[in-house]
């Protein structure tokens, strides 16, 4: 017994590395997949941490341009010019509906009259295209926050799922040695534990930066919103509903 508790001392692992590579092969198969997960999370955190900070900034353009704008007529050629964006795509898809009802209100002639404003029905109409495209940018701007809700809901339970096979296999060792010392047992249990570890290691930034993006998507959506109540708002100042 004596030898035994020895020779598990003198195998048992020295550092965390020596834990993930020479651990069992359920473990090394867990870690694994966490590795993948996480480098997967990191690149997603990454990509949407860009594709949100875009965003923000072509948000500060687009209303600056609106802010300068005289009449939507004005803003309507200014919009054109900037870089494709939420706002813009939806300002366009408004700006597209009311001139394909009245394509005489955006010549370019300026002493063109407006023209007739719009019927309660086209009104609707107009509703349903805005609200349609807020949807579209929503579900745009959501694309990879699935996946990291996945990660963060996956990744614990894979950890905890490698600990509960490396405890097995070392109690199964233990009963096949016939020593309960807890040289023996202390190693098998550590290297159990590193799956844990590492699952929670890759859930937490995942958990955080899903919740981060979330709440950044919900004021984007939020003011999407806003802009099409104001744009709505603008066609009747300007006589156009």
């Amino acid at each position: 017994m004596y030898f035994l508790a020895i020779l598990a001392q003198a195998n048992a692992p020295q550092s965390g590395w020596d834990m993930i590579f020479g651990g069992t092969l359920p473990t090394k198969v867990v870690l694994l997949i966490l590795s993948f997960a996480s480098i997967a999370s990191w690149v997603l955190i990454f990509w949407k941490q860009r594709q949100f900070s875009e965003v923000r900034k072509a948000e500060d353009l687009f209303l600056e341009k609106i802010e300068q704008s005289e009449d939507l007529k004005d803003a309507y050629e200014s919009i054109m010019l900037l870089p494709d964006s939420p706002y813009g795509r939806v300002f366009r898809q408004g700006i597209t509906f009311f001139r394909d009802l009245h394509p005489e209100s955006f010549r370019k002639d300026p002493n063109e009259s407006l023209g007739s404003g719009m019927s309660i029905t086209q009104l609707q109409a107009l509703k349903l295209v805005l609200e349609k495209e807020e949807a579209a940018e929503r579900d745009e701007l959501a694309q990879g926050l699935t996946w990291l809700a996945v990660i963060g809901s996956v990744a614990p339970l894979m950890g905890l799922m490698g600990t509960v096979l490396g405890i097995t296999n070392t109690f199964l060792g233990i009963a096949a040695s016939g020593s309960s010392n807890i040289d023996a047992v202390a190693p098998g249990v550590a290297e159990a534990l590193v799956t844990t570890v590492m699952g929670l290691a890759v859930a937490i930034p995942a958990v955080i930066a899903y919740n981060h993006f979330v709440s950044k998507l919900s004021l984007i959506s939020g003011a999407l919103e806003g802009f099409s109540s104001e744009f709505i708002g603008a066609l009747a100042r300007e006589g156009r509903v």
